[in-house]
């Protein structure tokens, strides 16, 4: 263990960016007094149905290595036994069951950034398979003994699935159960995550002392918005930037966040002090501070946390040149192009957007856009998904506010 932490230390990891406690008192005092001597074990559960993580994963990466700073182990158990059988994890419908292999290979690309943000000395990866491989029926038929139909539907998702007439599976009333079985094999001593997995935090905390250990303490972290500004960050909805996104991109994407959502991103991702963001918030009331400073700082800020402050500066004076100087940025990426082709089609093989539909919404919006003769030559707007993009080198396609390609004809 390192020094004892100060009382600043600690209130900076109960209260930033923190949605709640469950027993703060008892979690403060373990943290001021020690654990006898050892280390507080901190889980955290990761679902290895994910290969591309999101900016949204860091927030709760950040608050696990908060506590690896104060001197604390990270307990990271992936969730491979429970993937492959499939599992809800807080969606409206049940998830489909993956492959080992999945699983691996999931798993490898997830720990991979997962470890930009965390202590990997610091860190213990454990797999559910290690203990549930050996579960026969009846340890499977006790750990249901263990709660009731009603109080399963207590939780969000499976009280609207239910309400709605959706169909929940048996099996998936075992899977809150499981997680919290993880917290006894782990002997666990803290489990974070995001408010969605509070349900399934607190079976852990009931279960433990079931199995004579005592209850872990629980802390839910904020989860942020998407880029919209309103919903949850997640793929399906396009509103997110990926952990690993080149800077340029991760900084533009940061600009045109909502201001009002910017606060939550500061907390939540960057170690600014808070009186300094109660100033940013006052002298934006004023009229004496605007916002786009303030979001060019959390820009800058956010990018240097996952890239390094010389790539974040460089990520700046990129934006600025390109949006306020009204010019091209300087690092488009060429595209090889051995022939005219359709534009909707270009758009989804240059991987500018996710599908067909999103391409064709993109152009309906008037979001793509085409230099025929490049940085030297006007745009022309597309507003037809059936034009055809000339295979003439050097010109430049946009598409949305910032991101472009540049055409190289094959020969």
């Amino acid at each position: 263990m390192k020094q004892q932490p100060s009382i600043k230390d600690i209130d900076h990891l109960l209260r930033r960016g923190v949605a709640q406690v469950e027993k703060e008192p008892d979690l403060r005092r373990l943290l001021l007094e020690g654990n006898k001597g050892e280390p507080l074990r901190v889980k955290l559960g990761v679902d290895p149905t994910h290969y591309d993580l999101t900016i949204g994963h860091a927030v709760v990466f950040r608050k696990l290595r908060q506590f690896q700073r104060l001197g604390h182990k990270a307990v990271v158990v992936i969730g491979d036994w429970t993937a492959r059988l499939g599992d809800p994890s807080g969606r409206e419908e049940a998830r489909k069951p993956l492959t080992e292999e999945q699983v691996n290979a999931n798993a490898k690309t997830y720990l991979d950034q997962f470890f930009r943000i965390v202590d990997r000395g610091q860190t213990e990866v454990r797999r559910q398979s290690e203990w549930f491989d050996k579960f026969t029926l009846g340890d499977a038929i006790k750990l249901l003994g263990y709660k009731t139909v009603a109080q399963m539907l207590e939780r969000d998702d499976f009280s609207k699935r239910y309400k709605g007439g959706i169909e929940i599976y048996l099996a998936e009333f075992m899977y809150p159960l499981l997680q919290g079985y993880d917290s006894v094999a782990l002997r666990a001593d803290v489990e974070i995550g995001g408010t969605d997995q509070t349900f399934n935090l607190l079976v852990g905390r009931e279960l433990q002392p079931t199995f004579g250990q005592p209850s872990q303490q629980i802390l839910t972290v904020n989860l942020i918005v998407g880029l919209d500004g309103v919903k949850k960050m997640g793929k399906s909805l396009d509103n997110y930037i990926a952990i690993t996104a080149p800077a340029n991109d991760m900084f533009g994407k940061l600009m045109s966040l909502p201001d009002h959502a910017m606060r939550t991103y500061y907390e939540a991702l960057t170690d600014v002090d808070e009186a300094e963001l109660d100033e940013f918030d006052r002298k934006m009331v004023e009229g004496s501070l605007n916002p786009r400073d303030v979001k060019l700082r959390m820009a800058r800020e956010i990018v240097t946390e996952f890239h390094n402050e010389a790539a974040a500066q460089e990520a700046q004076e990129s934006f600025i040149r390109q949006f306020s100087e009204r010019k091209l940025p300087t690092d488009i990426p060429d595209y090889h192009l051995s022939a005219d082709k359709n534009v909707v089609e270009l758009i989804v093989e240059a991987k500018l957007a996710a599908s067909n539909n999103k391409a064709r919404e993109l152009i309906k919006q008037g979001g793509v856009s085409l230099f025929p003769k490049g940085e030297a030559g006007t745009s022309i707007r597309i507003a037809d998904p059936e034009f055809v993009v000339p295979a003439e080198d050097g010109a430049i396609l946009k598409v949305g506010k910032r991101q472009y390609i540049r055409i190289k004809q094959e020969q």
